[in-house]
């Protein structure tokens, strides 16, 4: 941003960073508790919903706390949950666990299949509905301090500026969002939140952060093929058994399944592609009959925290708050976190509408985390603490273990497991690891990165500046080239990353503008050397009923 250009400042009592279900939530919570509240939200998506993916099934708990008539409300949780189904796959064949045999986490009844894009969508119309002020299309891009050092708000980024860093005529300065309290609900990885992380030293009393990678896909099926309310989970195959990672399919609305991979970032072996092993576990038997004879529709990827309690931040510093999965409130045992989201929304904002009626503004809002030590929000995530430290020791040990502490202990074993390493400390060198041969995709159940993109609405200014960026530019050549394979182009989802002439002079070409600003960029690079920054507002992708 230009610090020459005259930016003009509007006054709140809280801006909130983030239109997701925490952001959303948070907004609500504080205009229930009193309508006198000044309260903004600002969305670095087109419209509320368009950044967000997730499978998803909801757990409606928080749901029923922030809006007790929301079926009367006409909230789109429409889909109960008929059925679950965990498939353990080999190549060609699948195990069903008896749902007897199923820990709770992995149990869905009473819970809904969802769009959360949808759902942030609704939440949008009844956060305006009670006067929340709504900015889509407004990316903050820079956090503002006061003379003491606490935040004092945000600045959006300036718009029309070219890739060379010139003014073009349609250069519009950034605003200034002032706040006596800033929330900040970017979700995973959010740009700003790792900033605070690191300028209040948030993480010192925390274990690294963990992530996964989520890739999704939304297919129209036969009728006959579509059970509605049927989850299916599978583990094992195409991943190996020292990989973290599964998947999930949920038959929806309208004939509409959403089929989707995850895969832990804390992968070993620099040739695996998540992508590709999403496109290959279509093809399994278990899974291919949903899908056969339908139609993919709509594309994305987002990476998730699933680090859980042990790897939470602070959640509070003069001035604001992490909320969300900026903080990385995820249950990974449940592969849920929508409502760990809003309830994580509500308890900054029941904390902040007490200091706000005090008089207060601008100090650090501690009954914020006292609240959530006190709620089941805690004890939910307490019990799921140990969840993915197993279930990263292997898929046999870890299954095995995670069905002793979730059965026999009940999620409170006497112990607590560690993470000891960032995701992206872990890559082994290429000399050291096993290439692996991916097929080609079909163009029927299986498709290339390019042709996918398309379907995720992904769109950015071709002139402004590239927002993927690199501490050293001779790095990716030098280091993740020569002794990672280069391992930047199959992590990324999206095609943004191409290595181009590889046998003279080899360069990384930054495709900018198929970025779906999943941020596995900035958490898997082995030398954290990629850092991602926001583009301008509007930009990315455009999900429908993701």
């Amino acid at each position: 941003m230009d610090p020459s250009v005259a930016r003009e400042s509007m006054q709140y009592d809280v801006v909130v960073v983030g239109g997701g279900p925490a952001g959303l939530a948070a907004a609500i919570r504080l205009k229930q508790l009193s309508a006198a509240h000044s309260v903004c939200v600002i969305e670095k998506g087109s419209e509320i919903g368009a950044h967000i993916l997730s499978g998803a099934v909801m757990d409606p708990r928080a749901m029923n706390e922030l809006f007790p008539g929301w079926k009367e409300k006409g909230a789109p949780l429409n889909v109960p949950v008929s059925e679950d189904r965990f498939l353990f796959l080999k190549e060609t064949s699948a195990f069903k666990t008896p749902n007897f045999l199923l820990p709770a986490c992995f149990q869905n009844h009473g819970n809904y299949v969802i769009s959360l894009g949808n759902v942030a969508r609704w939440l949008g119309q009844q956060a305006e509905a009670l006067g929340v002020e709504i900015f889509p299309g407004f990316a903050a891009a820079e956090v503002l301090y006061d003379e003491k050092g606490a935040v004092k708000g945000v600045a959006t980024g300036d718009m029309g500026v070219s890739r060379k860093g010139e003014h073009t005529n349609a250069f519009q300065p950034g605003i200034e969002l002032h706040a006596k309290y800033t929330f900040f609900a970017e979700g995973c990885r959010g740009n700003l939140g790792q900033q605070l992380e690191k300028k209040f030293d948030l993480r010192k009393d925390s274990d690294p952060q963990v992530y996964g990678i989520g890739l999704k896909e939304l297919w129209d099926v036969k009728p006959e093929k579509h059970q509605p309310g049927l989850v299916v989970h599978t583990a094992g195959w195409p991943l190996g058994g020292d990989t973290y990672g599964g998947s999930f399919l949920y038959h929806a609305e309208n004939n509409q399944v959403a089929v989707g991979f995850v895969v832990g970032l804390g992968y070993t072996n620099p040739y695996l592609s998540p992508y590709e092993e999403f496109q290959r576990y279509k093809t399994h038997p278990a899974i291919r009959g949903f899908l056969e004879g339908g139609k993919r529709v709509a594309y994305g990827a987002r990476a998730i925290t699933a680090g859980g309690l042990q790897s939470l931040p602070e959640l509070v510093f003069p001035g604001g708050c992490l909320i969300g999965d900026d903080a990385g409130f995820l249950n990974a045992s449940r592969i849920k976190g929508s409502h760990c989201a809003i309830k994580s929304g509500m308890l900054a904002a029941e904390s902040a509408h007490a200091a706000l009626g005090a008089g207060r503004s601008g100090d650090t809002l501690t009954t914020y985390p006292e609240a959530f030590r006190q709620s089941w929000l805690f004890d939910e995530l307490y019990r799921a603490r140990n969840f993915k430290p197993w279930m990263s020791k292997g898929l046999y040990t870890g299954s095995l273990m995670v069905g002793i502490d979730q059965i026999v202990f009940g999620g409170k074993a006497p112990w607590t497991l560690h993470h000891d390493h960032a995701d992206n400390e872990t890559l082994k060198k290429k000399t050291e690891a096993e290439p692996i041969a991916y097929p080609k995709p079909d163009g029927v159940l299986s498709f290339d990165r390019l042709t996918n993109v398309a379907f995720s609405s992904t769109n950015h200014g071709e002139d402004q500046p590239i927002h993927l960026t690199l501490k050293d530019a001779s790095v990716p050549v030098n280091v993740n080239l020569e002794q990672y394979a280069g391992p930047e182009q199959r992590y990324c989802p999206a095609g943004v990353y191409e290595f181009i002439n590889t046998d003279s002079n080899p360069k990384l070409q930054i495709n900018a503008q198929n970025c779906v600003h999943c941020k596995t960029c900035d958490i898997k690079d082995p030398t954290q050397n990629i850092v991602w920054v926001v583009p301008e507002g509007g930009g990315g992708p455009n999900y429908p009923n993701m």
